[in-house]
């Protein structure tokens, strides 16, 4: 009879093992399809940012107008991919990390902040990437929501969907527009998909298809809404 128990105990143990691998499979799945689209994504709030903070070209003081040309370089070296050095600068010209702390309280100060948040996340240092994003600070609502919903892509790099599907919210009640809200609303849906939540995903589907009709993110809306009532049964 201990002897059944014992067979049994192992066997349910090795049934959560097997699912624990599963879910993470899932999660590393889903990664690897959608990280073209996190990447893009991150790219769309870089041209949301500078937009923002070139607005007025930093020229309301000499201060903003030193920092301005403090970071033309690092960005020049951003662009180019050298991340290290857009980072911690050439010897010659400084990088962003010396820029966000010189110019602390300019504009420019502050997209340096935001591009050392995308390259700790480009390089994988996501628990810094995470940090700098927290921090980072700006009035325009858009750019702020996608600044909360990357950190929900952080997150879901991380593997912690939880985290991920908390932020993702966060962005869209910061600013539910026709921009903001399908493109998180998906996110959201995929990661119910995730956890095998069918009700919950076909229901952001179908918010997507019915509040956002025009939207990038309603072309293929039906497939997904489809794929998750065949999982549900209906």
């Amino acid at each position: 009879m201990g002897k059944n128990k014992k067979q049994e105990s192992y066997k349910a143990a090795e049934e959560q093992f097997v699912a624990v691998e599963e879910a993470l499979t899932k999660t590393e799945l889903f990664i690897e399809k959608n990280m073209k689209s996190l990447i893009i994504g991150f790219g769309v709030i870089v041209l949301l940012v500078v937009a923002y903070f070139s607005y007025d070209r930093f020229v309301a003081s000499p201060r903003e107008a030193e920092a301005e040309n403090a970071i033309f370089m690092a960005q020049k070296y951003f662009e180019k991919d050298s991340l290290n050095i857009a980072l911690n600068g050439s010897g010659d010209y400084a990088g962003f990390l010396e820029i966000m702390d010189e110019y602390s309280g300019t504009k420019a100060g502050n997209l340096a902040k935001y591009y050392t948040g995308l390259i700790y996340f480009k390089q994988g240092e996501l628990d810094k990437a995470v940090e700098i994003f927290d921090d980072f600070t700006v009035d325009d609502h858009i750019v702020s929501s996608m600044d909360i919903g990357a950190i929900g892509d952080i997150y879901m790099q991380k593997g912690d969907m939880d985290k991920a599907l908390k932020y993702y919210q966060k962005a869209i009640d910061k600013n539910d527009n026709d921009f903001i809200g399908p493109i998180y609303l998906q996110k959201i849906g995929w990661i119910y998909e995730l956890k095998q939540d069918w009700e919950n995903a076909i229901k952001t589907f179908k918010k997507i298809k019915s509040e956002y009709p025009k939207s990038m993110e309603a072309r293929n809306v039906e497939k997904n809404i489809a794929r998750a009532e065949a999982k549900l049964g209906k």
